[in-house]
């Protein structure tokens, strides 16, 4: 195995292309997870880490869908869930860049 901080780093920014393109933020790091989870160190971990908090965020935005009806209280979720998807990534690779294993909040144990 190899250690390649580098692509880890942009295994946690991969998540981001669905500020390009709309969507891909659990199609591209999963793509990348299980290529490269047993050639490079630590990548296992990482991966898991995206992938449980990418499913969770899908679980959350279904959550939201019939709170937009109770006060609104779906919109304010959507918001808050945005803020996380976008914060959290770039957090986690800074983090990821300096070798450490980053948790992400608010992430249900889906691939343990």
């Amino acid at each position: 195995m190899r250690e390649d901080n580098q692509l880890i780093v942009m295994t946690h920014l991969s998540q981001l292309i669905t500020l390009l393109v709309g969507f891909g933020s659990l199609l591209l790091p999963l793509i990348l997870w299980l290529t490269q989870k047993e050639r490079v160190y630590q990548m296992d971990q990482h991966g898991k880490n995206i992938i449980n908090f990418q499913l969770s965020l899908i679980v959350y935005c279904l959550i939201c869908i019939p709170l937009i009806l109770w006060f609104g209280l779906g919109l304010l979720g959507f918001i808050i869930l945005g803020i996380i998807s976008v914060v959290f990534p770039i957090v986690n690779a800074v983090k990821a860049s300096k070798g450490e294993i980053p948790k992400y909040p608010l992430s249900l144990n889906f691939i343990g």
